[in-house]
């Protein structure tokens, strides 16, 4: 190469160089005014007679979001979910009911669950404030289009209940539909071997059979049953019938049109949108026709603008702390949306070491996974007993290791739709030996001793190996379940019983001594406050936290592909399900192999 090819390449890189570094410059530049341009919003006001619009369009989680996604969506294009927490919403809505500004409520759009949020525990919180503030002598109306039972358990509340002419109310009973691979893992030459306690840990059944066993079929049925039961309750009650009735229209017709719906007395009258904004302008002050739109206040901005009672208010010295174990749990640090037991633990350790905290809430809503880290998890919450006030409040699930994190507790709280128990422990053994044989890979072993290779993916596990793995299965078992006995003080005995892995409603939960009393995190925060000796006067503080901006834009650049959750595609929906099975297989990271989690495939629409 010629010394003036040389510099001209040279100067060519640098050109090259200096054009990506200015272009990542001016993107930053770019995403930062933005922010700012999109903080910089005008400020929220309340007009006297307006009506709180609860758009039900969202993902309700139990822990405060850590980043706000839909800043981005104007970036980022597509449907991107927002989330609401679960308190925020609740709170709103108690702090509505107070306010002379608000002359009611409208409830409409349809519920977003993903992954752990909007879960039917979440939603019985939320329907408990809607309850609260009808109770205040506000009217409530709700306005569907097409409602599924998660919309309608809620818009049931209203004093007024409307649907659109053409409207559907989609409620044909609960079910479940697990995916089981076990048949395409034959096909493909992949091996899988279990070890497990408990008739009905069926957590590795997706892996291991192609339909349910007899004790999971069992269990499950009892557990919707008991969730149905609840629901229709619920809006049996609201609806002034008996449940009976509303189960005889959901069997008879299962996807109810808005005039069989106004026939049965689900709802009270059928209109379109635009006359429910004509009706909604005049009651709020508004002529008429007018372009005007009525009076109103979406929830989120009213949260934004209204004093959190619980948030520093109260004396510093006065903190109750509320944890929010939320996800899948893993050993390590985990990522976002998992309850990494490192992470965890160091957390509760620091707040059962400031003085300051009088009480700790931890609220749950997990499945569970490692046994190694919901061990860790407890240990830290047991040392923290000794000194402070320990309350567990369980959201939509917390089962299996979910309850291992959960058992001592001065207080445990659960809904009665809430997913609890399933103590047991299993172990899962993957090995790729026919499939790599049928691809033309092998393998050949030079070891020291009977067990070296123990962990091997390469073939199957000997008869030995899998007794080692089982001897600690059971060990785990016997210490999960005294652990159990000893915090809920059952007799061991009982306890065996009542584990198995079976799966228990909070209402039979209680029944059988796994939780103390049936109620929402507000009231467990206020049993907190109550026992921790702090009545009003007390600061909230909650963990996770919110991020960083630089971890959301490192975040959104990792990964800019929005949601598509909204996406009801056979395909799609398909696809999904083997993804969420392909990431529970992912996230099996405990050193000793031991897992206590609820079935992944518990997924009640």
């Amino acid at each position: 190469m010629s010394m003036k090819n040389f510099f001209t390449s040279l100067l060519g890189a640098l050109v090259a160089l200096v054009i990506f570094f200015g272009g990542c410059a001016f993107l930053g530049l770019v995403l930062l005014l933005a922010l700012v341009s999109l903080g910089q919003r005008p400020p929220v006001t309340v007009e006297s007679g307006s009506y709180l619009v609860f758009d039900l369009s969202a993902n309700i989680k139990d822990a405060p979001q850590e980043f706000d996604g839909t800043v981005f969506a104007p970036f980022l294009g597509g449907d991107r979910i927002r989330t609401l927490q679960l308190r925020t919403v609740t709170r709103a809505l108690r702090a509505a009911a107070r306010d002379s500004r608000i002359s009611g409520l409208l409830i409409t759009g349809n519920v977003r669950p993903v992954g752990y949020g909007a879960g039917y525990g979440a939603l019985k919180e939320v329907r408990s404030a809607l309850q609260a503030f009808k109770a205040s002598g506000k009217p409530v109306v709700a306005y569907l289009n097409f409602a599924t039972t998660r919309d309608y358990y809620l818009a049931s509340v209203a004093s007024d209940v409307v649907v659109d002419p053409f409207g559907l109310i989609l409620m044909p009973g609960l079910s479940t539909t697990p995916l089981f691979l076990a048949g395409a893992f034959e096909k493909f030459g992949v091996g899988v071997q279990v070890t497990r306690v408990g008739k009905y840990k069926s957590a590795v059944e997706p892996y291991t059979r192609k339909d349910l066993s007899p004790e999971a079929r069992e269990d499950l049925q009892k557990l919707l049953g008991d969730v149905w039961t609840d629901l229709i309750g619920d809006i049996a009650a609201s609806r002034h019938l008996a449940p009976a009735d509303v189960q005889r229209t959901v069997d008879a017709e299962g996807v109810i049109s808005a005039s069989s719906a106004v026939t049965h007395k689900l709802i009270d009258r059928t209109a379109y949108r635009d006359e429910i904004i004509d009706e909604l302008k005049v009651k709020t002050g508004r002529r008429k026709g007018t372009t005007e739109p009525f009076k109103q206040i979406n929830l989120a901005a009213y949260a934004g603008i209204t004093p959190d009672p619980a948030a520093g208010f109260g004396s510093r010295p006065n903190q109750i702390a509320v944890v929010y174990a939320e996800g899948d749990i893993v050993d390590g640090e985990g990522q976002i949306g998992e309850v990494g037991g490192h992470r965890f633990a160091r957390e509760l350790r620091r707040l059962r070491q400031d003085e300051n905290v009088k009480a700790i809430v931890l609220r749950v809503n997990s499945p569970g996974g490692s046994a190694t880290a919901s061990e860790e998890i407890q240990r830290e919450l047991r040392l923290a007993m000794q000194t402070k006030l320990v309350v567990v409040s369980m959201g939509s699930v917390a089962a299996s290791g979910g309850y291992w994190i959960s058992a001592y507790a001065d207080r445990i709280f659960a809904e009665p739709t809430t997913i609890t128990g399933s103590i047991g422990v299993y172990g899962i053994f993957i090995n790729v030996q026919q499939l790599a044989n049928n691809l033309g890979f092998t393998w050949d072993t030079v070891k020291t001793g009977k067990l070296a290779g123990l962990l091997t993916i390469s073939r199957p596990k000997t008869d030995e190996e899998l007794a080692v793995f089982q001897k600690l299965i059971d060990w785990i078992y016997d210490e999960f379940t005294a652990r159990v006995a000893d915090a809920r003080k059952l007799d061991k005995a009982k306890v065996l019983e009542i584990a198995q892995g079976r799966v228990w409603s909070g209402t039979e939960a209680k029944k059988i001594g796994l939780v103390d009393e049936v109620g929402g995190l507000a009231k467990a925060i206020t049993y907190a406050a109550d026992k921790a000796h702090v009545g009003g006067n007390f600061r909230l503080t909650e963990f996770p936290h919110k991020r960083q901006l630089a971890e959301i834009i490192n975040d959104m650049l990792r990964d800019a592909s929005p949601d598509q959750a909204g996406d009801d595609a056979a395909l799609q929906k398909l696809f999904g399900e083997l993804k969420e099975q392909a990431r529970v297989l992912l996230e099996f990271n405990d050193p000793r192999g031991a897992y206590a989690r609820l079935p992944v495939n518990i997924v009640i629409p």
